[in-house]
């Protein structure tokens, strides 16, 4: 039994030693009569299950000069275990869990919540199958641990238009300031806290930052929902009071104190959805998306008619960009679906270049009124605001617009739903460091006007006054 044991685990091209029932006949022999032993080949080794894959970022290619290398003393290595199918991208990720699970009260209260709420969570799971693959990959790359491709769930419910009441923006949530700190840009044509690549690129980057500077993931995860100072704050607070310092010691704002409580709840669902009563269904463990760089300048519905997908699945696939036209020399890279990229090339091939773009860019004159401009492209002033990401309320004209082509052709141009202008308040509340000519630049409003519409603020702004964004309301 024991060699038939050690045979069964041979690699397929060596043949079985034969069991005792499959050996060949022998001459019978009296039960009391000894039998004379050959000496016994030795048994096979059995061989060892091969090892886990280890994913070391010192051993991995080199990245681009914006991307950051870990140091494996700090972050340890990930291990994932590749002798088990991962056909199945939620497979993919369970195994690359790595993240000390948290099981408090709080965590039982989100989980609870997140599977009483199946709707919900239905939606962000469906919205996941776009970005997921190429978020495990990069992950992957920098060698994180797997959770991490779960914080846009926490973040944006995968909503990549999804923008906050702090301006954040984006899958990750990207704020402004750290937006431009990790080189997204954010102009008047495309916002890159929206893009998906680059997005991503910039978040893991940030989170690798986060926990080299902390050593700890539930301490990272904190610094970027709550701020890196605000965490080293509470942390250095701790320490002169004798206190520990972990995550769960510290004082922090209540938005925090639930946020990776969040994370372990979605964390638990799918790692064993069945108990919570929640259908994941599989997303094929293969790229969803990919990157077209060579596109020349096209308006955004006909991108999407070449690519035969429909403008809301367009967007969802390229919602950094903020005008209706697309411009190659702006860099702009498209994404479409992998099973579309042939049927765009091959449509793309067949269009005349004219035909491609039904918007052009127009410098109004200084002085000149909106509706003036409307009336002469023959088109409404509230299309022509919504086009170009000037507030309802706002009378005020960015200094490039985009106008159509052929006057009168509103009908025909479209307008695709894309976030022009994110929602803006009509009142800013000021904050530390706060100055009239920055809030006017952050609002794309002229500092005049701003003044004008705050006569009562006086000479120095005060944390916590509120400045009008527009004439006051009567």
């Amino acid at each position: 039994m024991l060699l038939q044991a050690c045979a069964s685990q041979q690699p397929p091209q060596a043949p079985p030693e034969p069991s005792q029932a499959q050996a060949p006949s022998a001459p019978a022999t009296s039960p009391a009569a000894p039998v004379a032993k050959a000496p016994a080949a030795p048994a096979p080794e059995k061989p060892k299950p091969a090892p886990p894959v280890a994913l070391d970022a010192t051993k991995l290619p080199p990245f681009d000069g914006k991307h950051i290398t870990l140091e494996t003393k700090l972050r340890g290595v990930i291990k994932i275990d590749r002798t088990v199918p991962a056909d199945d991208l939620w497979q993919r990720i369970r195994h690359g869990f790595a993240i000390p699970n948290l099981n408090d009260p709080l965590v039982k209260r989100k989980t609870a919540e997140y599977a009483a709420n199946s709707d919900y969570l239905q939606r962000i799971l469906d919205r996941s199958r776009l970005y997921l693959y190429h978020i495990v990959e990069e992950v992957e790359k920098r060698g994180l641990p797997t959770e991490i491709a779960l914080l846009p769930m926490v973040e944006s419910a995968f909503n990549p238009l999804a923008y906050s009441r702090a301006h954040a923006s984006g899958l990750w949530q990207f704020i402004p300031g750290t937006g431009k700190r990790y080189n997204l840009e954010q102009s008047w044509w495309r916002d890159e806290r929206r893009d998906v690549v680059d997005s991503t690129n910039a978040a893991l980057d940030y989170l690798t930052y986060l926990y080299e500077m902390h050593g700890d993931w539930h301490l990272a995860l904190a610094s970027y929902n709550w701020g890196e100072n605000a965490v080293k704050r509470a942390v250095q607070r701790n320490k002169r009071a004798g206190k520990p310092t972990d995550y769960s010691s510290l004082r922090m704002p209540r938005e925090t104190r639930h946020y990776i409580p969040k994370l372990q709840a979605l964390k638990n669902i799918i790692a064993d959805p069945e108990p919570y009563g929640i259908d994941l269904d599989p997303i094929p463990n293969e790229p969803y998306f990919e990157v077209v760089d060579d596109a020349p300048d096209i308006d955004v519905m006909v991108a999407a008619k070449l690519a035969e997908m429909s403008v809301q699945d367009f967007v969802a696939l390229n919602p950094a960009f903020s005008r209706p036209l697309i411009r190659a020399s702006g860099a702009a890279r498209i994404i479409l679906p992998a099973d579309k990229v042939e049927v765009f090339r091959q449509n793309l091939a067949r269009m005349d270049e004219k035909s491609l773009v039904s918007w052009q860019i127009y410098h109004p004159r200084r002085g000149e009124k909106l509706a003036t401009i409307a009336k002469k492209y023959k088109f409404s002033v509230a299309e022509l605001k919504r086009v170009n990401g000037i507030p309802s309320w706002s009378s005020q004209i960015p200094r490039v617009m985009v106008v159509p082509i052929n006057a009168g052709a509103e009908g025909d141009v479209g307008m695709p739903p894309i976030m022009y202008a994110p929602p803006t308040q009509r009142v800013h509340i000021v904050r530390r460091g706060d100055t009239l000519s920055g809030i006017a630049a952050r609002y794309r409003v002229g500092l005049s006007s701003l003044k004008s519409w705050n006569r009562h603020i006086g000479r120095y702004l005060r944390i916590g006054q509120r400045i009008n964004l527009g004439s006051p309301a009567r």
